[in-house]
């Protein structure tokens, strides 16, 4: 016997890695040091830094990949890794530096595996990190035909003085949302469990969508939020704190920004919410304080502000195509979240 009669192509996986090749070069840095195919990636520190904060995180796609494999659709799940993972670093101020990704399938399907690479670099060149290397495990036995699993690595950089640690922020900072994509990467074990129980198919379009299919709704590719909020520092916006809307929705990583003596008030209405939110809601009969708990509920990215930022930080991002709303406030607390109007 050989690798190849127990399941594992090699020569396929060196082939593949020669066709990803263009899509992972085109992601890189001036900073990036060798080629793609080396034991490890090499990335110098940019310049201009005195006391430079190397800042990591890590993630995955979840079962929103379970979609992305019945629709047949794989573009959109690689830039949901990136975002992932570069949302959770800028938190704090970082800007991403590099990525490395960890693909796992059943067997290799070059042509679909090609589409999730292209996703990844797409989200790389969009946040302005390098996918400087990754790993495809071909794992027969492990995950049946067609299936296939994501998790990402991102590593960042800050000055020290800058970090963002949730210690600037004030009792009467003002929480400016920033609107997200759709359901982002979270919360898809209820969408698939709504979806199986009313009987719908991926290529239904219900009327609450605007003529989208559930699939082009579901896959909707999770926002990046980086050059827009670095740009904004950079620029001098006063920002005390930041939170990455991801699993627990706003009453679980809004309080992450806070310290022990603050909570956050949050106005419901004061921004639109999706339609696709209200239709999930309405299909599965999810009461309303689940699906904050349990959604992004079209809120992928907060910023903690000064009260006399806030219509110059409306003011920017609104410029920058990036819808933005005033959602609420810090108060006095004990770190917790409080809905008004919910």
């Amino acid at each position: 016997m050989d690798y190849r009669q127990a399941g594992v192509d090699v020569e396929a996986g060196r082939a593949f890695v020669q066709q990803i090749r263009s899509l992972v070069e085109s992601t890189y840095r001036p900073e990036v040091l060798g080629k793609l195919g080396g034991f490890s990636g090499f990335v110098e520190l940019p310049t201009g830094y005195r006391e430079p904060v190397l800042v990591s995180g890590t993630d995955g796609v979840g079962t929103k990949l379970k979609l992305a494999q019945q629709a047949n659709r794989h573009d959109t799940v690689g830039i949901d890794l990136v975002a992932m993972c570069v949302n959770d670093v800028l938190t704090c101020g970082a800007e991403p530096l590099f990525f490395l990704d960890y693909l796992a399938t059943g067997k290799l399907a070059p042509e679909q595996l090609t589409q999730v690479v292209a996703g990844i670099s797409s989200g790389c060149r969009l946040a302005g990190c390098a996918l400087v290397g990754g790993e495809t495990a071909e794992m027969p036995g492990f995950y049946q035909p067609g299936e296939y699993d994501l998790a990402g690595f991102c590593v960042g950089i800050v000055e020290k003085s800058q970090i963002l640690d949730g210690s600037a922020v004030q009792i009467g900072d003002v929480a400016v949302g920033l609107a997200s994509a759709g359901l982002h990467s979270n919360g898809y074990s209820l969408v698939r469990k709504i979806i199986e129980l009313t009987g719908h198919q991926l290529m239904d379009r219900p009327n609450e969508l605007g003529g989208r299919t559930l699939a082009e709704e579901l896959l909707m590719p999770t926002q990046i939020y980086v050059k827009p909020v670095l740009s904004a520092l950079r620029a001098g916006l006063k920002i005390h704190g930041m939170a990455h809307i991801t699993g627990g929705g706003l009453p679980e990583n809004l309080p992450r920004c806070l310290t022990a003596d603050q909570s956050i008030r949050i106005e419901v209405g004061r921004w639109e919410i999706p339609p696709v939110f209200e239709w999930l809601a309405s299909r599965g009969a999810v009461a309303p304080l689940e699906m904050f708990n349990t959604f992004n509920m079209g809120i992928g990215y907060v910023l903690l502000v000064p009260s006399n930022q806030v219509e110059s930080t409306i003011q920017w991002f609104t410029a920058q195509e990036l819808p933005a709303y005033v959602i609420g406030e810090v108060i006095a607390g004990a770190g917790e979240l409080v809905f008004s109007g919910l």
